[in-house]
């Protein structure tokens, strides 16, 4: 379907102009962001809706379609990821009024809104674009912003992490613009609707090889994720919740859809992204066992869930891929969800006791226990139990496996499940033990208004779960992968 005003130009261009507006009324950035994001909330749900309603909705820019112009184009995929990035980033932008509302945080509350506007304006342009170099640009966009928001905080390990992680976004998206080069040569267009039919010769498997490996480095896959838990647990709260909730989320949507899209090698190639997917769970785990701050092991699990997404994208090989792309994508919105939760409540719990050294969260006689609470539901969707959206999306992971035989895929989940169980438990020790504790304990300090965001995202983590079922027939729409265009 075409419709003439659409909402997909609002969902990319407000947040840009509130960005621009923000960056030039600093003292008003605040206010115009979160207007911003409302408005942008709202385009999201016109858009949900005109996609429920009529299937795949597309929009030629300028009223020039691909090859000569350019499509956009939101399916149900799409606009999942969409509402995925509105939900948890309006809260997400809640949390921030109270965490940068500090005397000596002026700094960080005059860049974070048009920092975070930008990264919202790249992230809505990946999940509606439909031209492979147009998927450049917006992930560009993103790394300039999500950079920007990992040094925020102004911090020497900050700067270090930032600068790390912009060496590895500049190099993976050189080789990701070195497959869209490939491409063209090939092909001599850059639209999806072309690439569907394409043979799969030298040079577009050259280019599926490059693009993938520019994007693994852009998801942190294993062993190309040196930069993602020093960034991630060096920024500020809100960033953090946003880069693990929302900028890897990104990347891995375009894995799924250049494997829709672009001719796939071979079954040898996927069982190499389940490989490294497998690494990354048990290397992230082991991280997370031994990282010493809260922060750290929450990012290091980042690095292990991502690697489970790659595994149920190869849970059932080369021949399950039209369904196996379900699984990875019930994940990303668990993930999604879950992750800004945990990563909010964690800056909440250092923001209170001072510090986030896991052995030592025992011996503080304040207990944010609305904070900890919080953590613990968010840990709930990430280690998979039920009802939460987590679980859903595991067992339709070794669901897929066990139909088609692959068990090994099976042992990698159960193994993944326990390892995180014993990492957030080392967490949760340090929530219930009062033995160590040689003052009064505040039971409930830390009760605030910032609070109420991440509660709600860990909420919705879990009662996701008991939607799942809906969830999934939207995602459907359109058909996102391998049968209709």
């Amino acid at each position: 379907m075409s419709v003439d005003i659409s909402a997909m130009m609002l969902a990319i261009f407000l947040p840009l102009f509130g960005a621009i507006a923000a960056f030039l009324l600093p003292r008003a950035a605040a206010l115009i962001g979160l207007v911003a994001l409302a408005l942008t909330t709202g385009a999201v749900i016109w858009l949900a809706r005109e996609v429920w309603q009529s299937g795949a909705v597309i929009l030629p820019l300028g009223g020039w379609g691909a090859p000569l112009g350019i499509d956009l184009r939101a399916d149900g995929l799409s606009v999942a990821m969409l509402a995925l990035t509105s939900a948890v980033g309006l809260l997400v932008s809640v949390s921030a009024l109270d965490a940068l509302k500090g005397a000596g945080q002026s700094r960080q509350r005059q860049y974070f809104w048009p920092l975070w506007l930008l990264l919202l304006t790249g992230i809505n342009g990946v999940y509606l674009s439909t031209d492979i170099f147009n998927l450049y640009v917006m992930i560009e966009v993103i790394a300039l912003a999500a950079v920007g928001l990992t040094v925020l905080s102004g911090t020497r390990a900050a700067v270090q992490a930032g600068l790390e992680y912009m060496y590895a976004s500049i190099l993976g998206a050189l080789l990701f613009l070195m497959g869209v080069g490939f491409v063209y040569l090939q092909l001599g267009r850059l639209d999806f609707a072309g690439l569907m039919d394409a043979e799969p010769t030298g040079a577009l498997i050259a280019a599926v090889a490059l693009m993938f490996v520019g994007l693994a480095l852009k998801t942190a896959l294993f062993p190309l994720h040196f930069w993602l838990p020093a960034a991630h647990a060096n920024a500020t709260a809100p960033a953090s919740a946003l880069l693990s909730g929302l900028v890897v989320k990104a990347a891995l949507y375009i894995v799924l859809r250049l494997a829709q899209y672009m001719p796939f090698p071979s079954e040898a190639l996927l069982t190499l992204v389940g490989m490294m997917g497998a690494g990354a769970v048990i290397w992230g785990g082991i991280q997370a066992l031994r990282a010493e701050r809260l922060k750290l092991l929450v990012a290091w699990s980042t690095v292990a869930q991502i690697g489970l997404i790659f595994v149920a994208f190869a849970r059932a090989g080369e021949l399950g891929l039209t369904e196996s792309w379900k699984a990875a994508a019930l994940l990303i919105l668990a993930h999604g969800v879950a992750k800004a939760a945990m990563f909010l409540a964690a800056g909440r719990i250092k923001d209170e006791i001072g510090h986030d050294v896991i052995r030592d969260l025992d011996r503080s006689p304040i207990r944010p226990t609305l904070a900890q609470f919080t953590f613990a539901l968010a840990a709930i969707s990430l280690i998979g139990l039920p009802p939460s959206l987590g679980f859903i999306g595991k067992w339709a992971l070794m669901e897929g496996a066990m139909a088609s035989g692959y068990w090994h895929w099976v042992v990698v989940t159960m193994v993944g499940t326990l390892m995180s169980v014993a990492y957030f438990s080392r967490v949760f020790a340090g929530f219930l033990r009062f033995d160590r504790v040689r003052a009064p304990v505040g039971e409930h300090q830390g009760w605030a208004l910032a609070d109420a965001a991440p509660l709600t995202l860990a909420f919705a983590a879990i009662g996701l779960g008991l939607m799942a079922a809906p969830i999934l027939s939207f995602l459907e729409i359109g058909y996102p992968f391998g049968v209709a265009p």
